[in-house]
């Protein structure tokens, strides 16, 4: 048997974990991800270890609370959800007053490392960014509206230009690409997610697409969304950004993401929609890692 002692421990390391799981720390970590290949794909040498570092936790830190603050919003919603019952909110793990000071101590901390270590403006933008996603996506945007997603991934589309800011001090054309490319990843992102779990977001009174246009009209969309993805992720190219190397990659993760997207037309099943839901992920992952690739091919290839 345990002593009090190790009782204690063990709440203590269970407790954390709820804190962590509060975080949405697999979102979290692509949106790092995204955040930090905009950070090198800002400069054609290396990015300072100090921004670097900064710059993620600062970064890093407002995402975290965004998604703390979306889970307090949320938290009646999540109940309703197979998906989200399991969260430390709907399961009373944790209380609305220890998350929201939670959250708030994230933010407060985000805030204090960009606008002193960083720069006003990437802190501003990451201030705008955790707003628009806690507060105008959540409350207002997801309640209201089935182009929820479409207009409410702006808020997740800044990631890249948040990190080439954090280094530069400036928005450039690049950097709004790079937000071009997952905002209209996200819509097809999160409708394949909404095919197989329309029944929950029924329930919960969330007008998803397929809940309120059904399920032909939302698989036409996404198949319409992934040709207009499969254009946009040409234009790094196209504009001299990238090389060769990364046209080969995206013109592969669009085939398969074409792939997914047309079988998911023409041949519907919750398995098909889950696949083309997980390809996405992998998609926009592999994809940034080509970007960040390509910008640095002379120094691996060489």
């Amino acid at each position: 048997m345990m002593d009090s002692s190790q009782t204690k421990q063990a709440g203590l390391l269970a407790n954390m974990q709820e804190y962590y799981e509060l975080t949405k720390p697999r979102v979290v970590a692509l949106i790092l991800f995204t955040a930090v290949t905009g950070m090198f794909l800002s400069v054609p040498g290396m990015v300072s270890w100090k921004v670097l570092i900064l710059a993620t936790l600062g970064i890093g830190l407002g995402a975290a609370a965004g998604a703390a603050f979306n889970q307090i919003m949320d938290y009646a919603i999540d109940a309703l959800m197979a998906r989200t019952q399991a969260r430390p909110l709907p399961t009373g793990n944790l209380s609305i007053s220890q998350a929201l000071v939670f959250a708030t101590t994230l933010a407060v901390l985000s805030m204090v490392i960009l606008g002193l270590w960083i720069n006003v403006l990437t802190a501003v933008l990451t201030f705008c960014s955790l707003i628009g996603y806690a507060l105008i996506y959540t409350v207002f945007l997801k309640k209201m509206t089935s182009q929820n997603i479409v207009i409410g991934g702006a808020a997740g589309a800044t990631p890249p230009v948040l990190g080439w800011t954090a280094v530069t001090g400036e928005v450039a054309s690049d950097a709004l690409l790079l937000f071009l490319i997952i905002f209209v990843w996200t819509p097809p992102h999160f409708w394949a997610l909404a095919l197989y779990r329309h029944q929950e977001y029924a329930r919960a009174g969330i007008p998803m697409l397929p809940v309120t246009h059904g399920n032909e009209y939302t698989r036409l969309h996404i198949l319409l969304y992934t040709l207009l993805l499969s254009a946009v992720t040409i234009m790094p190219f196209a504009t001299k950004m990238s090389g060769y190397l990364y046209l080969l990659g995206a013109t592969l993760l669009n085939a398969g993401f074409l792939f997914y997207a047309w079988k998911l037309y023409r041949h519907y099943s919750d398995e098909v929609a889950r696949k083309t839901f997980l390809y996405s992920i992998s998609y926009l992952s592999l994809l940034f890692a080509l970007l960040l690739i390509d910008h640095y091919r002379d120094y691996l290839f060489t």
